[in-house]
């Protein structure tokens, strides 16, 4: 009988930004019973649902209209001004727990529409960083997926380029550098969490060493769709996991080295539950 030869990757897991949230939340439930949080406390079913044990009480946008004297906490993604007012409205304590870097991108995105830059944002459609962002532009800024979809936009001769900060560098690169070839003047702001851009090539590394790699993430996480695929770029045999359940014996064999690793939203517990499965296999 052989047992499977499994090793996690220590760059995966939390960026510090979840980190601080997730603490932030820990520390206030173990206080009190409760605590409002505005949207999912990080893209990750599993960790909301050991949070939602402790207390945490996720709610929308509507529903944080109709809370009044209560303490919600505002997750790392940050949010648009009309949070604030509302809060401030309601009477709502909030606990900021917005990702340094995400606020320092708002600022900037702020500046630059004060100054009246046509502001294009590279960034998922409805994520909840990119709403942020848009508020600080009053929803006048444009954000699109691809350079086709920003292309089929009438473009002004300057564009001043920002980009969510869970994007790939590469990407943001290439759509730079197409305008320019297009003969646009372009502003391009790389405005990418270096915590995140770095595992970009840190993943390459890790995924090359093993004959199997399972990738664990939140179905939700977008950081963790754009590093599965660099996972599965540079080593085909890459599964995408969410839980211990989806876990497959037959995707395996006797003897075979596995990597764990996972998105920046993803609970190091849960990486380790998925080792743990993995060295019970016997083939």
């Amino acid at each position: 009988m052989q047992r499977l030869q499994v090793t996690i990757d220590e760059g995966s897991g939390f960026c510090f930004g979840v980190v601080y949230a997730i603490q932030m939340a820990e520390d206030i439930l173990d206080e009190q019973q409760y605590l409002y949080c505005l949207g999912d406390i990080v893209h990750n079913d599993v960790e909301v649902e050991r949070l939602q044990q402790k207390g945490l009480r996720i709610i929308d946008h509507q529903q944080l209209r109709l809370l009044k004297n209560e303490t919600v906490l505002i997750r790392a993604h940050g949010e648009p001004p009309e949070t604030y007012q509302t809060a401030l409205q309601n009477n709502l304590t909030l606990i900021d727990a917005s990702c340094p870097v995400v606020l320092k991108l708002q600022n900037r995105i702020k500046t630059s529409y004060d100054k009246s830059d046509q502001i294009y944002i590279y960034g998922k459609h409805g994520h909840a960083e990119v709403m942020g962002l848009l508020g600080q532009t009053n929803n006048q800024a444009v954000v699109f997926e691809s350079i086709e979809e920003l292309l089929q936009h009438e473009l002004p001769s300057k564009i001043t380029l920002y980009s969510q900060t869970t994007k790939s560098t590469d990407s943001f690169y290439n759509i730079k550098n197409t305008l320019e070839e297009q003969g646009y003047e372009v502003d391009a702001n790389d405005t990418i969490c270096r915590q995140v851009s770095n595992r970009d090539k840190e993943l390459r590394k890790f995924a090359a060493k093993y004959s199997k790699v399972v990738f664990v993430s939140g179905t939700k996480s977008s950081n963790g769709r754009v590093l599965y695929q660099v996972c599965k770029d540079t080593n085909p045999e890459t599964y995408f996991v969410s839980k211990v359940e989806q876990l497959q014996p037959d995707w395996f064999k006797a003897g075979e080295t596995v990597g764990i690793c996972g998105a920046t939203s993803t609970p190091m517990w849960l990486m380790e539950q998925v080792r743990d499965a993995l060295l019970q296999y016997e083939y």
